[in-house]
């Protein structure tokens, strides 16, 4: 990023959009085509726009900015809660929240975004369907468990909610099958490279590809980890206020969840994993901190190879000294 330009922090939210920059002050649009228009007259051309990632919220935006030729910076969400902590600001509004991205991005320079590509997007919208369409099939599910326990096993109510149950099955399968087919179109060494990994599946390893836009959008293995949520946090202070560790579950669920599965597996059958997860347990550690590990060495593993292109290799070792 060019020390030199202008930086504009954008606080996005579902109708508006809060910007800050120190040359140009506060200013706030609403979060279409008309309120972009409005605030590239305000802020010029030659700023950089710096906004968190917010789903789907930050896109529209960030994607008609590149469009146009403007310097356009997505950050980690977590990245900047931690930064406005370390200023102690105490402050929650969207004026304040744009004035600290900017000072954020002043201050570390985030690398410039890029929209990712056409397959990609079709992916986490094929994604996203999927699990719009799972929650409601375990919802169908659970009530006709609850039906089916009062001992109502017959019916229309119970043949409808089975009908539902597998038109939705057959939704997620047609969708599951499209999504394959795209990563494997357009990333197929990929996609086989991180299932060489013990412990990673087809799934979960397709939505590492799709979420993580096939790990480019990141420099080292400790951003995708962050940008995941199982970055551990401790809490302490002196000896004795300390709190359970735990994950910040601030980042992508889904792959979140999926790699909590992948670690069962894992600490058994992947070789550096296991040897991971006996020395925690060794040292009186519980189970889920262990297998919260395993999901870190997962991820560390999965950027190596994204990385360097070459399948897993149990007999691997890594320049680095650290685990």
């Amino acid at each position: 990023m060019d020390k030199d330009k202008q930086i504009i922090g954008v606080d996005v939210s579902k109708d508006t959009l809060d910007l800050y920059s120190e040359d140009k002050g506060h200013l706030k649009v609403s979060n279409n085509e008309k309120g972009f228009k409005e605030l590239r007259k305000h802020y010029g051309k030659d700023g950089v726009y710096v906004m968190e990632a917010t789903g789907s919220y930050h896109q529209q935006f960030a994607t008609y900015m590149y469009g146009k030729g403007i310097s356009v910076s997505v950050v980690n969400p977590l990245s900047v809660k931690r930064y406005i902590q370390m200023k102690l600001c105490r402050n929650k509004t969207d004026k304040s929240d744009a004035k600290m991205i900017s000072m954020y991005g002043a201050s570390e320079r985030p690398k410039l975004w890029s929209p990712p590509s056409v397959y990609i997007e079709m992916s986490i919208a094929i994604q996203g369907v999927i699990s719009k369409y799972l929650r409601e099939r375990t919802g169908l599910k659970n009530k006709l468990h609850s039906l089916t326990s009062k001992g109502i096993k017959k019916g229309l109510v119970i043949q409808s909610l089975k009908r539902s149950i597998d038109r939705l099955s057959k939704e997620i399968q047609k969708l599951e099958e499209e999504k394959e087919r795209l990563i494997k179109e357009h990333e197929p060494a990929l996609l086989s490279n991180l299932q060489s990994i013990p412990g990673i599946g087809r799934k979960t390893a397709m939505l590492l590809i799709s979420g993580t836009n096939g790990f480019r959008d990141f420099d080292n293995h400790r951003q995708v980890i962050s940008y995941i949520g199982l970055s551990p946090i401790e809490y302490s202070s002196g000896t004795s206020v300390r709190k359970q560790s735990r994950i910040s579950k601030t980042g992508n669920p889904q792959i979140r969840n999926h790699l909590f599965l992948c670690s069962f597996t894992a600490s058994e059958h992947n070789k550096q994993c296991n040897a991971l997860y006996e020395r925690i347990t060794a040292k009186g550690k519980s189970k889920k901190l262990a297998l919260v590990a395993v999901c870190n060495k997962l991820i560390k593993q999965a950027f190596a190879i994204a990385k360097s292109g070459i399948p897993y290799d149990s007999e691997y070792r890594s320049v680095s000294p650290t685990s």
